[in-house]
């Protein structure tokens, strides 16, 4: 990762991240016309549950690809974010999703065991994001209830 050389404040670290977030619901294009991945270093470094760890910004794509391409639209609450400020480089984002993913449609809260909700640990600095761990579960349509006794007991009372 390069060395910090701009300083950032918390003010401008969250414009950034609602920026990814935004775009990203957009289907990867900003406002300004580019990319998503021109929010990222060039040397970033990405992780997804059941993907792994991407790193530079031509993985990233790969990664954003993939995940897209299971999408038919996705959005994520922008409005009721809860961002957690570390004093540094690394913020916590804790939020809702809904959306349409090729298994079916889910949104946080329903069922209350599923898809939805969220947290991002970003380190940003020089106003990228250097590195991001997306922590969720991807089962967005919750079919994956045999496995867990509990939800398969909730699954047969429906």
């Amino acid at each position: 990762m390069t060395i910090s050389t701009q300083t950032m404040t918390d003010d401008q670290r969250k414009a950034l991240i609602l920026e990814y977030f935004n775009t990203f619901d957009r289907g990867g294009t900003r406002g300004n016309g580019e990319p998503i991945l021109s929010l990222f270093a060039d040397d970033c470094m990405v992780w997804f549950p059941k993907w792994g760890l991407a790193k530079g910004v031509e993985q990233v794509g790969q990664m954003f690809g993939d995940l897209a391409s299971t999408f038919e639209w996705i959005d994520h609450t922008t409005s009721h974010l809860n961002f957690v400020f570390s004093g540094g480089t690394t913020v916590a984002v804790e939020g809702l999703t809904r959306g349409k993913h090729r298994d079916g449609a889910w949104q946080a809260g329903s069922p209350q065991w599923g898809a939805g909700r969220f947290c991002n640990i970003f380190e940003i600095w020089d106003f990228k994001i250097q590195r991001l761990h997306i922590y969720l579960d991807p089962d967005y349509a919750g079919l994956d209830v045999e496995r867990y006794p509990w939800l398969a007991r909730e699954a047969a009372t429906i």
